[in-house]
């Protein structure tokens, strides 16, 4: 209840011990006001007298109407301060705000579930180091890589880090932040293949394996016709097919096949070079995603990844990982 309401009734009250008078008629109002009740007394045999009930009486030689006032004004400039402490605490409140991040867990180096449960890579890092610039507290969910967006969109999570490339068929169902890296597709072949280029030329009448639904895969559609390509739903399942040469080839990040080689599973295969970037199917680089119209997080995203490119936070995470600047220029 938060307008003014007086109610007026009459009452008799009893003297009390230092109060020499005897029991006196009076008349009384109550005023309610801001959700709470104040009650007021005149004496009839005098001038009219009157007090807040619940606190003591300041002595004054303002009328009874203005005394009213002053003590209205007073409660309004208590409230007004709560109002800014409500206000101060839910800033506090929205700099802990809880954030929930989907990523795939099975693309190292950029993201991984470990056998133990715990998720690893650069998307990781740098998600938490965002996360920590903008006091949010922040978990992760993983999610297979066909249906991130479609997860993200049913409110699964808030935003996907996990090595998306930013493209204008993905923009017309997420919104993007600006990059976070931005590397080149490259491939990758078995130590003893004949093959000896990574151009469209050398792969025709090839078997070609990519990762579903990525960039990669629609840019061996685009550019490389010739070669029949084989889709898996992970960049794990077309590794395995390669080192056991039932691929010929296969096509994905540079770093992403850089780091596989350098593992014993890797030690099958080399890389064969790295393509040349279409800017429409690789589009600007990798992107935080968040549903369409989600302006408040992209922007906070945005500004924490200018925080940590300039504090250096950025840098040592890249340095964790690569030997090189996977920012790209």
């Amino acid at each position: 209840m938060n307008g003014l309401f007086i109610f007026t009734r009459n009452h008799r009250e009893e003297a009390t011990e230092d109060d020499s008078r005897k029991a006196v008629g009076s008349a009384a109002f109550l005023l309610i006001f801001a959700g709470k009740t104040y009650e007021y007394r005149a004496n009839r045999r005098r001038r009219p007298r009157l007090y807040l009930a619940s606190a003591k009486e300041e002595k004054t030689d303002a009328e009874p109407t203005e005394r009213i006032i002053m003590r209205i004004s007073r409660r309004l400039a208590v409230a007004a301060s709560a109002a800014v402490f409500a206000l101060m605490a839910g800033a506090a409140m929205a700099e802990g705000e809880k954030i929930v991040i989907g990523t795939e867990g099975a693309y190292p180096p950029f993201n991984n579930l470990e056998a133990d449960g715990t998720l690893t890579g650069f998307d990781i890092d740098i998600a938490k180091a965002l996360c920590e610039e903008m006091k949010a507290e922040c978990t992760f969910v993983t999610q297979d890589w066909e249906g991130i967006i479609p997860a993200l969109i049913a409110k699964k999570f808030d935003a996907i880090v996990a090595s998306m490339s930013i493209t204008e068929e993905r923009k017309q169902q997420v919104d993007f932040t600006k990059k976070y890296y931005n590397t080149p597709p490259a491939i990758a072949v078995p130590k003893d293949s004949p093959i000896t280029e990574a151009t469209a030329a050398a792969l025709e009448g090839k078997v070609l394996g990519a990762q579903a639904s990525t960039t990669h895969s629609n840019y061996a559609e685009a550019h490389m016709k010739g070669a029949e390509l084989k889709l898996y739903p992970t960049a794990d399942e077309y590794k395995l097919d390669v080192a056991n040469g039932r691929v010929d080839a296969v096509i994905d990040d540079v770093v992403v096949l850089s780091e596989w080689l350098k593992t014993e599973d890797g030690a099958c295969c080399k890389l064969l070079g790295t393509l040349p970037v279409d800017p429409v199917i690789n589009g600007e680089g990798a992107g935080i995603a968040v549903r369409k119209g989600d302006d408040a997080l992209r922007e906070k995203l945005n500004t924490a990844i200018d925080a940590i490119r300039a504090n250096g936070k950025y840098k040592e995470i890249n340095e964790k990982y690569f030997p090189f600047d996977v920012y790209g220029s």
